[in-house]
């Protein structure tokens, strides 16, 4: 049984990994160096996850649905699901308070609206969480970027800069620490190798819940 690759990505990274995002494609990370025919090998060796994730992915619960906006459509927002209410008084056009509150006369722009707001909380969350953990292991790092990107969570830069993609801010907390601190690690471990788990483990020692959580739940964070 063959198993199509849909994405060859290549680097500098010495190792080889598989990704199944979630809309099941299947991307294989690779070193500059090596062959189709190695990366062919890996991912035969691998097919059970593979089929494994994928049928995850296609019997997954199909209650996400594209955003229309409307009176008592829900917005996850740290993992809770709260309610918009169309309103025609307020004092700004978008308002959270254990609820969304959005002036009617502005539903024409709510998707931007929205977006700004889960922006500006993501940078406000993920910048306390990455101090708070950079302080816990010393990890020096140079600016925090809050990106656009639908996958890809995290990812961390040569000069050490720090992208996380706004929509993390619908997730739980303790997803944004798997993702913050996994960034943080690659600061010193730029590879997946023995020791980077041996670190996430010994700051995050739940993570495989949280990552768990994502590869289930993250194609719930989309807008």
């Amino acid at each position: 049984m063959q198993v199509k690759i849909d994405k060859i990505i290549r680097s500098k990274r010495k190792t080889i990994s598989l990704q199944l995002t979630d809309d099941a494609t299947l991307i294989v990370r690779a070193p500059f160096e090596v062959s189709e025919e190695a990366i062919t090998k890996v991912v035969t060796k691998h097919l059970k996850w593979i089929e494994k994730k994928k049928n995850e992915v296609l019997n997954r619960d199909p209650h996400f649905a594209k955003k229309e906006f409307v009176n008592g459509e829900g917005f996850l927002y740290l993992g809770k699901l709260y309610k918009l209410f169309m309103v025609d008084h307020q004092d700004i056009p978008l308002k959270f308070n254990n609820g969304f509150f959005l002036l009617r006369d502005y539903q024409p722009m709510a998707r931007q609206l929205f977006i700004n707001w889960y922006k500006e909380k993501a940078y406000e969350k993920i910048s306390e969480r990455v101090e708070l953990y950079a302080k816990k292991r010393g990890f020096v790092f140079n600016n925090i970027n809050i990106t656009d990107a639908q996958k890809r969570w995290g990812s961390c830069s040569p000069n050490g800069n720090l992208n996380f993609s706004w929509r993390l801010i619908m997730a739980p907390l303790s997803v944004i620490d798997y993702v913050v601190v996994h960034e943080l690690i690659h600061l010193e471990e730029k590879n997946h190798s023995k020791a980077f788990w041996i670190m996430l483990k010994m700051l995050l020692p739940n993570y495989k819940d949280s990552k768990d959580w994502l590869e289930r739940n993250g194609y719930l964070l989309r807008f």
